[in-house]
């Protein structure tokens, strides 16, 4: 179950990152809520997600840090 938690929060990533950028940790935080609420309705429990990738606040940082071009800064 846990391959479809990764599955998820790819997609949930490549359609919502790219309008996000920011290096706020509350913005990132919220992000983080957000992906976790949109899998909730798709029936994913978090653990089915966190158990593969750790905290979603930290991928989701780290994806952002990492984007192509990185932040402007």
């Amino acid at each position: 179950m846990s391959k479809r938690g990764i599955d998820f929060l790819e997609k949930w990533m490549a359609e919502h990152l790219p309008n996000a950028l920011t290096d706020d940790p509350a913005a990132i935080s919220d992000l983080a809520d957000q992906a976790m609420k949109a899998a909730d309705k798709e029936g994913i429990r978090t653990d089915e997600i966190s158990e593969e990738v750790g905290p979603v606040f930290g991928v989701i940082a780290d994806a952002m840090l990492h984007r192509e071009g990185g932040l402007a800064g």
